[in-house]
């Protein structure tokens, strides 16, 4: 063959070939079983509204969010819940949100499930972090989390606090999404003590339904979060971040939500 002849028609033919071979060789990647091998925590870090009345909102979010992703196609027998008042809620599994105690539970889950890793915290943020119980979680101790157990694999870090925007630059790297509720400088909406949920975890459960992977997910949830603050005159706009690394980006279509209600 003639090297120009790589070239037009059938450099293109070998190329639709080489994508479908790798559609085909990972099944896994596909439909209903995409995340059934996943790792997931769900962590409620607070109990209290901004103004420090006792408040559901956080426990609201972790609770339903656990139900939407098993709708979603994740497994119920890898995903594990913590919240601060862990005696109220141990009728749905919750365990203490203790710092040992969530990173037991990533390592064991690992072992259990190697497909990749996805942690939601909602919670109270501040510049330095977010409050997970009694201690604050900086960007650094999340990274060392994510990096020592997860590894290589894909993962997703949603962390839905004021502030938080300050994980990004630490946690980013090319097999992850990070997606927080605000900017690094900003605050973001709704812990208050008549709040079901905070604007953003509201978004995350209003368009997780719709949406076909994680990364149309982010896209929908900034979108909504803005609506929503410019319908309640919230301001400034909290400008939730999206981060996705440059191995994951064209992976994460593949990684579809079920379609189950």
């Amino acid at each position: 063959m003639r090297p120009d002849l790589a070239t037009g028609p059938i450099r293109i033919l070998i190329g639709l070939a080489l994508i479908l071979g790798m559609a085909l060789g990972a099944p896994h990647l596909a439909g209903a079983a995409a995340f059934s091998n996943w790792a997931v925590l769900v962590v409620a870090g607070d109990n209290h509204a901004h103004s420090g009345a006792p408040s559901e909102v956080f426990d609201n979010a972790r609770r339903d969010l656990v139900r939407a992703l098993v709708a979603k196609g994740f497994s119920a027998d890898h995903i594990r819940q913590f919240s601060v008042q862990p005696e109220k809620y141990a009728h749905d599994g919750s365990q203490a949100a203790d710092s040992l105690a969530i990173v037991k539970s990533l390592e064991a889950l690992v072992q259990s499930a190697p497909g990749g890793c996805l942690l939601y915290f909602t919670s109270h943020g501040s510049p330095d972090g977010v409050i997970v119980g009694p201690r604050m979680w900086t960007p650094n101790i999340m990274a060392e989390v994510v990096d020592q157990i997860c590894e290589q694999r894909p993962a997703v870090i949603v962390v839905s606090a004021c502030f938080s925007g300050v994980f990004v630059p630490v946690l980013a790297d090319a097999n992850r999404m990070v997606l927080t509720a605000a900017r690094k400088d900003r605050a973001s909406f709704g812990c208050g003590e008549a709040d079901h949920y905070t604007y953003f975890d509201g978004c995350v459960l209003q368009e997780i339904g719709a949406a076909h992977d994680f990364a149309a997910l982010g896209r929908a949830v900034q979108a909504c979060v803005a609506a929503h603050e410019r319908a309640m005159h919230a301001v400034p706009p909290s400008e939730p971040q999206l981060q996705i690394g440059a191995a994951l980006a064209p992976m994460l279509p593949l990684y579809a939500f079920s379609s189950s209600p």
